[in-house]
């Protein structure tokens, strides 16, 4: 069987240029070296997208995204404050689950999972309520694969002057993402997405006037983003960070730039994901979302496993073929497959994936 090739929405593939930095040398997270390493890596960060390094820092973690929104989710939201959480799926969902167990005052505007956020719903509410701080919502919403209006939530809190929390785990470094223009007061990433690292290091990339601004909301010791800027901004940390997959992270960061940065990878999702699109509507297979192509990222796509094919057939018969795709969630579970572009996959791997899914999705 031929290698491994990851189509769910994270972990992903790697290449063998950062599977290789896997294997550096050990080192000391009090030592000056990985002081530097850090400095590097955040730095990088801070420059993916255009003019964020002018009024936005980095914060790292060792965890998974999730350990991001919620450090970005406590730390950020005021314990007098109030939260808006914009949500139409698992991951929206998850931060007011957040909050709660936070002890944060928040509301929820809810849309139905196979819907956009509701602006309208929105704007009345910042219209009407002067006692928001926060709004919070998720930009790739891999539940559907839906990309949110996310351009349009960042222009109500622009109007209403309130501060906008993103989760942008599954679009940081693969979507476009406008800082200033939004409002952003910060956005939650991962290393394991489309930065093409590896699990196991996730960050924050919050305001930095903020810091000075007020003290931290954080309701936990190690997920409080202030406590890690603090000993960050000289390259340390509070706690021990996963060195070797800093390594890692730094080696992906350096590939992207010189691949082209974002821009460059949006482009590459974008070709793979219309390949895979036109092979299985060639196939008769729908898009899971009514508006499928205009409402889907450019990372993932979800579509309906056909009447005649079993998800567990289409999983394990890829699988044997050295494809991993990935099962809906909640409600639609067996009744939806989800396919990601991201990751070290070849013209080859692409031609392959579309000969199997026309050989089991053949009626």
């Amino acid at each position: 069987m031929s290698r491994t090739r990851l189509l769910n929405p994270g972990p992903v593939t790697l290449t063998g240029r950062v599977r290789n930095a896997l294997t550096r040398e050990d080192l000391c997270h009090r030592e000056r070296e990985f002081a530097e390493l850090q400095l590097d890596v955040r730095g990088r960060i801070e420059r993916i997208y255009e003019g964020a390094a002018d009024g936005y820092v980095a914060v790292m973690l060792t965890g998974s995204g999730t350990s991001a929104v919620e450090a970005m989710v406590g730390s950020l939201v005021p314990k007098t404050g109030r939260a808006l959480v914009v949500a139409n799926g698992v991951y929206g969902d998850r931060m007011a689950q957040m909050l709660a167990a936070q002890g944060k005052t928040f509301d929820v505007i809810a849309s139905d999972w196979l819907a956009d956020i509701d602006l309208a719903a929105v704007e009345a509410r910042l219209a009407s309520d002067a006692t928001i701080t926060h709004v919070l919502s998720v930009h790739h919403e891999t539940t559907t694969g839906r990309l949110n209006s996310i351009a349009a939530l960042g222009a109500l809190c622009k109007k209403y002057d309130r501060a906008f929390l993103l989760d942008g785990v599954s679009s940081f470094g693969g979507e476009d993402i406008r800082f200033a223009e939004w409002n952003l007061e910060a956005v939650a990433a991962t290393a394991n997405k489309c930065v093409h690292g590896v699990p196991g290091i996730s960050f924050v990339v919050v305001k930095k006037s903020v810091f000075a601004a007020r003290a931290s909301g954080a309701t936990s010791v190690y997920l409080d983003l202030w406590r890690h800027w603090k000993e960050q901004q000289n390259g340390w940390s509070p706690f021990t960070q996963s060195v070797h997959v800093v390594y890692a992270l730094q080696e992906a960061l350096a590939e992207m730039e010189s691949l082209g940065g974002w821009r460059a990878r949006h482009a590459e999702y974008a070709r793979r994901a219309a390949l895979v699109r036109a092979t299985l509507k060639e196939l008769g297979v729908s898009y899971f979302l009514a508006d499928g192509e205009r409402a889907s990222s450019s990372i993932l796509t979800a579509f309906a496993v056909p009447a005649h094919v079993a998800y567990d057939t289409l999983h394990d018969r890829l699988k044997e073929r050295g494809f991993v795709i990935y099962a809906g969630q909640g409600p639609y579970l067996g009744r939806m497959f989800r396919i990601a572009v991201m990751g070290d996959l070849t013209e080859t791997d692409l031609a392959e994936l579309c000969a199997g899914l026309r050989e089991i999705l053949a009626h």
